[in-house]
């Protein structure tokens, strides 16, 4: 790498107007990468670190133009979608993707909160596994997401039935699991290779956004050149050393966000 190379990074996500997730998560993300971020927004979100008091979606023309447009001009070296908000969404995203041939595509399935919400439709479910997961080089649910994709409960036997499902490698969230000393998670990739992931749990509650971080650091990674088990190490510890140095901010009088930018501060 030399200092004139760039990066450049697509996120297509939701916005989250208090800085914490989504969008704004993905562009910090990206940039604490070194890389160039640019963002296709699906939807509008009014909250804070207490809560979300209303969402509006994007129209699926604008959002297939956003992407279009981006990839006309500055073609993304990794992209990552995180919230897709509808069915018609998801399917303008997988189909416009699928055209300009996307390459090293991070699918963040969002579609249950923590408190296990359901937060899209179930057409909007089976477009993102018929259309969206095949074009992924990963896809990274949690727990509950992979279970409400494949009706399991393990994590081995929930990812080998997405890759049955055409996902090329998954990464099986554990941060919401009932360890509290440890956090794993299981990289299952479509050779038949398995991973165990696991570093310190750490107390904080200031963990919003860690998903759309996570997703945001293993694109750019992956838009570097680096592999993906070397991709998804390194924005696992990314994530934890945000968690750990984020742990005393106080930013809003609820879940607060990461600090993404600690190696910087350093």
């Amino acid at each position: 790498m030399t200092e004139n190379d760039v990066f450049p990074i697509l996120t297509i996500a939701g916005s989250d107007c208090s800085g914490g997730a989504g969008i704004q998560a993905d562009i910090k993300t990206i940039a604490a990468h070194g890389c160039y971020a640019m963002a296709a927004i699906t939807s509008l979100t009014a909250q804070n670190t207490t809560g979300v008091s209303m969402v509006e979606g994007v129209s699926p023309e604008m959002v297939r133009e956003q992407i279009r447009m981006v990839y006309a001009d500055i073609p993304p070296l990794a992209v990552k979608t995180g919230m897709l908000y509808s069915a018609e969404i998801v399917k303008t995203v997988a189909l416009t993707l699928k055209e300009l041939d996307v390459r090293n595509l991070v699918v963040d399935p969002v579609m249950v909160s923590t408190s296990g919400s359901r937060l899209i439709s179930e057409d909007a479910i089976n477009n993102l596994l018929n259309m969206l997961l095949p074009l992924a080089e990963l896809v990274t649910p949690n727990k509950m997401e992979a279970e409400v994709m494949t009706g399991l409960i393990d994590p081995n036997a929930q990812a080998d039935k997405l890759i049955s499902m055409g996902c090329r490698n998954v990464l099986i969230k554990g941060g919401d699991s009932a360890n509290s000393d440890f956090k794993t998670d299981l990289l299952a990739c479509g050779n038949g290779e398995r991973f165990l992931l696991s570093l310190p749990a750490i107390e904080s509650k200031n963990t919003h956004g860690t998903g759309c971080t996570l997703s945001s650091a293993i694109a750019s990674n992956l838009g570097k050149g680096l592999s993906l088990k070397e991709s998804v190490e390194r924005a696992k510890e990314y994530v934890h050393q945000a968690i750990l140095t984020g742990r005393n901010l106080h930013i809003g009088s609820g879940h607060g966000p990461v600090n993404h930018f600690y190696a910087w501060q350093k």
